[in-house]
């Protein structure tokens, strides 16, 4: 006989229990970085090239439990990796059929862990009762009692001439084979979460294939009458004209806070408020049903990535400012907290791990914000004074919609109209785009640019026309709310039940970004002749009536 141990007493059925606590199956797509930007964001970084290279960091608890369609990719994995290769995601492409490998191993744990359960519950019941398995068919008993691969139960084995030490032993044996199982399983399905995480949202068949947008159309009339010709007209750069009439400081801003800030200054930042104010003017006007947001400029870093922002490019550069996070916060789990690039993420945001009525949709709200942009990379004349910098104001359009490319479409299109009304007011001259494949962040089906003509970025040199982009408008379809994990629940059909769960789909648009617009004002209203800047007459019920902001105003 064997001797009782000196352990603390722990019933026989307690002892065989699986273990309760299970690792997480979904993991935290913030501290991997695999999956991409949105529009504004850029490639992912990570390269994986094997299963052991694939993260399976814990979910933070705090953070929406995304759901992939691992399925749908699974089942079209050329259709997958076509639409990787064609937005530039030459790494992401190899992972449909990478996720298909580990859903065959997936498959061949299930196996093995069913065979397990069955030997191990009849295991269970000769413990707890031995009568019960009396009569049992000796084939059925066979079969439970053959484990792929397993060494320790064989079909001779036979579970009614076992002693009760032997079937407690065997049952530890079979415990620990099923937890190693149980892990794997485990493992493979975070694997597989991660991998579908890292791949691009699908292309609309709208979208150009390649490298070059398609012109839609064109908003006002070109500032020269032959732009491609000579002319008197003096163009000069806002950053020579802001500095001229006084109404950009980038010297002091240079030595308070780094290159890539600025003062807006006296009538500077009066245009700025004037811009804003127009912005939601136009947006809110009776009928179309847009709802203000003051949305917060501080987010998870969890929700950034769920709506496709991540925190370095390709290169490993930095493109999102992240909160430094004590010691004491870490190891609490605190989540981490990153600057909003956008208004795109707070307003994503607040409908995370929550579910929406079909009847309201579509729910379109309209936020004011500051942004913040890292914006690695070269510097030039392209991108100097107001084009890039990292700090900015920005009106920003998000929409929830019916999973429908209809429902999404008549969304996308109001905002594309709501950015035509807003530019045309301003007198610039402008052309839509529906931008190619290679032009797409991950989370984007489908999106249109409109660039504002800038005289300062103009070199016939190398074919440059002076275009600069100003807005941009994205359909994501479920990409942001199955990662947010923000539901919709159909209407209640004729019987009264509750109709089917599905995800709403995500368009988002920029009404309004300050510093680029204010900088295609400066240029295209600049009269070198009086030294003065026209003011739209959009905007002068916020100017105070001006019509001119000229050199007297500057400071001494």
């Amino acid at each position: 006989m064997i001797k009782a141990s000196k352990a603390p007493f722990v019933c026989l059925q307690c002892r065989l229990v699986r273990p309760s606590k299970k690792p997480r199956l979904f993991r935290n797509p913030t501290a991997t970085c695999l999956f991409s930007s949105s529009s504004s964001s850029s490639r992912p970084s990570a390269s994986i090239t094997s299963d052991s290279d694939i993260p399976t960091q814990s979910r933070n608890t705090a953070a929406p439990k995304p759901n992939i369609d691992i399925k749908h990719i699974r089942q079209n994995p050329s259709l997958y990796e076509q639409n990787c290769l064609e937005r530039n995601y030459k790494t992401q492409s190899t992972y449909p059929s990478r996720i298909i490998d580990l859903f065959a191993q997936w498959q061949a744990r299930q196996h093995d862990g069913r065979s397990l359960r069955e030997r191990s519950n009849a295991l269970r019941r000769q413990i707890a009762n031995p009568a019960t398995i009396q009569h049992e068919d000796e084939e059925t008993e066979s079969k439970s009692s053959s484990t792929t691969g397993s060494s320790t139960t064989t079909p001779e084995k036979n579970i009614k001439a076992m002693t009760k030490e032997q079937l407690i032993e065997e049952a530890r044996v079979l415990k620990d084979q099923l937890s190693t199982i149980e892990e794997d399983e485990a493992r493979l399905e975070a694997q597989m979460a991660e991998l579908a995480l890292a791949i691009p949202n699908l292309t609309s068949p709208e979208t150009p294939r390649g490298q070059e947008p398609r012109v839609l159309s064109f908003i006002n009339e070109h500032p020269e009458v032959a732009p491609s010709s000579s002319s008197d007209r003096v163009w000069r750069s806002h950053v020579h004209i802001g500095s001229e009439l006084g109404l950009l400081d980038f010297a002091a801003a240079a030595a308070t806070s780094g290159w890539g800030w600025y003062y807006l200054v006296d009538e500077g930042a009066q245009l700025e408020q004037a811009l804003v104010s127009y912005a939601l003017a136009v947006v809110t006007k009776l009928g179309l049903g847009w709802r203000q947001v003051a949305p917060p400029s501080m987010v998870y870093s969890h929700i950034a990535a769920a709506c496709g922002f991540q925190p370095r490019d390709q290169n490993g550069e930095q493109q999102i400012y992240s909160l430094a996070q004590s010691a004491a916060d870490a190891h609490r789990g605190k989540p981490e907290l990153c600057l909003a690039g956008t208004a795109e993420i707070p307003l994503a945001g607040m409908k995370a791990d929550t579910v929406l009525e079909e009847a309201d949709l579509p729910l379109k709200f309209v936020g004011v914000s500051r942004c913040y942009r890292a914006e690695a990379g070269a510097r030039g004349v392209d991108t100097k004074g107001l084009y890039r910098v990292h700090e900015f104001t920005k009106v920003e359009m998000f929409a929830w919609t019916p999973p429908d490319v209809a429902a999404a479409t008549e969304v996308f299109d109001e905002m594309l109209d709501l950015q035509t009304e807003i530019l045309q007011g301003l007198g610039l001259h402008c052309r839509v785009l529906e931008m190619p494949t290679a032009d797409l962040g991950a989370s984007a089906s489908r999106k249109c640019d409109i660039e504002a003509f800038f005289p300062s970025r103009r070199n016939p040199d190398r074919g440059d026309h002076g275009w600069g982009e100003v807005t941009s408008a994205s359909i994501c379809t479920d990409y942001q709310a199955r990662r947010l994990a923000t539901r919709l629940r159909g209407s209640a059909n004729a019987a009264g039940a509750s109709g089917k769960m599905a995800y709403p789909w995500t368009v988002n648009g920029t009404a309004l970004a300050v510093p680029r617009v204010l900088a295609a004002l400066l240029e295209n209203g600049w009269d070198e002749a009086d030294m003065s800047v026209a003011i739209p007459e959009c905007l002068q019920p916020w100017m105070d009536g001006k019509e001119r902001i000229g050199v007297k105003h500057r400071r001494s």
